[in-house]
Order: C-alpha cells, then sequence, then structure tokens
C-alpha cells in the first residue's frame, strides 16, 4: 500500500467530513487508505462518519487521549509506505498525496515533509515551515525580535519567512496538521512522543529525523488548514498547553545548556502566556460571540448552479445573511473566483458549491487573491449534508 491517511478526531464533525471528501478525492487511484480515531467525541462524529463514508477504519477512544497517543493508535494498524498525519480542520487538494509522494519518490534521503497551508483567507500560514526552537530562536519567536526581522536568518529563524514559499525547500520542523512522513523512517526513530498531549510532538518527531541525517522538506502544494477549530473552545486551556509543550521540548533536547539559559526563554513562555490569558478574558467583556452576529455583518458570494445554488441563497435568507450570487459558468468552475469580473474585494466570504468545484481549483484561486487580512474567506457548500462551512460558522 503507497498511503495511510490519518486523522484524529474530537468534536468536529462537519470538518471532519469536509476533510476526508477532499481526501477521498485525492486518494483516487493510489493504493490508500483512510484512518480516523476519534478522541470521544460527544457529538455524533462517529456515526456521522460510519453512515456517510465507507472502508474507512475508526478508532474508537473512551477518553480523550491527545494527539500523540491518538495518532500512535493508528501508525501501528497502518499499511501504506508512507502516513500523513492530517488535521480534520483541513481541505486538501485533488492532486496534493501524489504530488508530495512524486517528491518524496525521488528524493530518498527525505524523512518527511510539509506542505504549503493557507489560512482561511487563502494567506500564507507561517505555520507551513519552522526552524528548530533553540533557545535563542525560541527567545526571539517569544520576545517578538522575529515580527521585527522576519526576513533575518538568525532572528526570524523560527518561521523561515526568508525562503521562497513557492520552491521546493530544506526545512527543519513540519508541521502536525500535515505531516507526511515514511514508514521506514518511523521504523527508525520511533512514533510520536506520547509526552506531548496537545502541540510540540510534531516539532519533537522532525527534530528526531533530523537527528538520523535525514531532510524534511517543504512542498508548495496548497491545503487549508481553519487551524484549531478542535480546540478552539477553552482556549487559554490551549494557550497554555503549547506553551508547556514547547517547555517540554526545550527540557528534552536542550535541558544539558544550563539552568541558567532556561530562564529567559521560559520568562518569555510565561509572559506570552500571561498576555494570552488577558487578551482572551478583555474579549469575553467586549466581543460578541455569537458567531451568526457577526457573519451577517459580512457580505457573502455564492457560486454555485441549478438547486444547490437555490438551497445556498435559501440558508443565507433564513439567516440573514447579505450576498449575491452567481451562476457560475464553466470558466469560473475552471478558474475559480478570479474568473469573475467583479472586484473580489467588495465580499468577505465566497462559498463554493462543491459539488461543481475541485478542492484544487478553490484553494488556488484563494492563494492567488489571499495577499492580506481583508481578502476574503474561504467557505464551502456541502450538499450531502446540506451546510455551508466557513472558518467560524457552520450553518
Amino acid at each position: 500500500m503507497k498511503i495511510s491517511i490519518i486523522i484524529v478526531n474530537f468534536n468536529v464533525k462537519t470538518y471532519l467530513s469536509q476533510c476526508i471528501d477532499s481526501v477521498k478525492r485525492s486518494i483516487e487511484g493510489l493504493d490508500g487508505e483512510i484512518l480516523v480515531v476519534d478522541n470521544n467525541s460527544n457529538d455524533g462524529s462517529v456515526e456521522w462518519i460510519q453512515q456517510r463514508f465507507q472502508n474507512i477504519k475508526v478508532i474508537l477512544n473512551h477518553s480523550n487521549t491527545g494527539f500523540a497517543k491518538a495518532n500512535n493508535q493508528a501508525i501501528r494498524l497502518a499499511k501504506g509506505e508512507y502516513i500523513l498525519l492530517l488535521n480534520p480542520d483541513t481541505i486538501i487538494g485533488e492532486n496534493t498525496l501524489r504530488e508530495v509522494i512524486q517528491v518524496m519518490d525521488q528524493n530518498p534521503d527525505v524523512g518527511g515533509a510539509g506542505v504549503r497551508m493557507l489560512n482561511s483567507n487563502g494567506s500564507f500560514a507561517l505555520e507551513s515551515r519552522r526552524g528548530i526552537p533553540t533557545p535563542f530562536t525560541a527567545f526571539c519567536k517569544m520576545s517578538g525580535l522575529g515580527k521585527l526581522f522576519p526576513k533575518s536568518k538568525s532572528l526570524g529563524h523560527y518561521y523561515l519567512q526568508y525562503l521562497d514559499s513557492n520552491l521546493i525547500t530544506d526545512i527543519e520542523i513540519i508541521s502536525g496538521a500535515c505531516m507526511f512522513i515514511r514508514r521506514s523512517t518511523l521504523q527508525q526513530v520511533g512514533m510520536l512522543d506520547e509526552t506531548f498531549f496537545m502541540y510540540g510532538e510534531d516539532i519533537d518527531l522532525s527534530y528526531r529525523l533530523l537527528k538520523t541525517g535525514m531532510r524534511n522538506i517543504y512542498v508548495p502544494v496548497n491545503i487549508l488548514h481553519y487551524k484549531g477549530e478542535s480546540t478552539k473552545k477553552g482556549a487559554y486551556k490551549y494557550v497554555n498547553a503549547f506553551y508547556q509543550a514547547m517547555l517540554i521540548f526545550y527540557k528534552k533536547n536542550f535541558g544539558s545548556q544550563g539552568f541558567w539559559l532556561s530562564i529567559p526563554i521560559k520568562s518569555a513562555i510565561y509572559t506570552k502566556g500571561l498576555l494570552e490569558y488577558i487578551w482572551l478574558n478583555c474579549r469575553k467583556l467586549t466581543d460578541r460571540h455569537d458567531s451568526l452576529y457577526f457573519m451577517r455583518q459580512k457580505q457573502f458570494l455564492l457560486l454555485g448552479k441549478g438547486e444547490n445554488l437555490k438551497k445556498m441563497i435559501e440558508k443565507c435568507s433564513n439567516n440573514n445573511i447579505i450576498y449575491q450570487s452567481v451562476s457560475v459558468t464553466e470558466e469560473i468552475i475552471k478558474h475559480g473566483h478570479i474568473a469573475i469580473e467583479d472586484s473580489i474585494s467588495n465580499y468577505d466570504c465566497i462559498v463554493y458549491d462543491m459539488n461543481l468545484f475541485s478542492y484544487e481549483v478553490m484553494l488556488e484561486a484563494f492563494r492567488i487573491t489571499g495577499n492580506n487580512k481583508t481578502s476574503p474567506m474561504i467557505a464551502t457548500y456541502q450538499s450531502d449534508a446540506d451546510v455551508i462551512i466557513t472558518g467560524s460558522l457552520i450553518f
């Protein structure tokens, strides 16, 4: 078998369903399998997936075992030459698997690969490529020096922004949101370290790959990452988990450098955590947390045809969402919203009927237009579930 795709789910039923739909399109013609590990979801995820998708292996946990342990459960059962660890809040293109596999087949010294991840508005996600968080690199990130000098090879090393995002390049850390690994590499370096409950395990595994002399690479194929839909609730808990994971990694790999060297790193971590905590609590006092209220202030562009377009219009109308609709032509289906003459900047969210469009076309169109914070957000209409899915709302 060529590839095993492993997805760990926790209470993100609809995002998971959309992710699987994109994976099934990408795996067509390949010898592959999909394994879903459910960490005791209570939103009906398991029943939903079992009803809608056939030939998917589902592993049921009776508690939330964490990201590393859940992935390891599936890795032990996986049969593929390549293993892909994939977050449920992602969408991959129809050619994603083939393109990455082709590059790795041609480069046997590559142990793992990451891809070009897009944010919800199509902009480049910095987490697509990262450097090893050595004490100095971590300090530059936490102190803000990396943000001030993003193109510096030393001060901005954490996000590697001095590298061309359109070229295949060597990197150090692969994001666990979409992490390709050779099975033979895992047999050599071991699986994910289950000391990490959430966050940090991808950094640790990437670092272990490099220490064997193998390469980690970045391949510029597009995926969408909604960035944490499965961890959105109780945000401070997850902020704290991230920084604690960094401390675990630092102690495991750099503890021998001495206690005094760890002080500035730990200080930066705890300061950042405190600021995040204050910010989150301020939001609770000032924000409207009704996602639907927020979306009602947005202008939607609906791209579809026939009965599905009518359903998309009805959904927006029933939820008092402002919209414009376009009955798409073959040209629009081929090139996405960049084929539309109207100014895309007039819209806050563009909804694609995925019965008509390929994920590949949608992601590339958003990559081209997603240059800044005002770029429109990605949304899809999934006709089989009759839902519109955005990065912050499902209706």
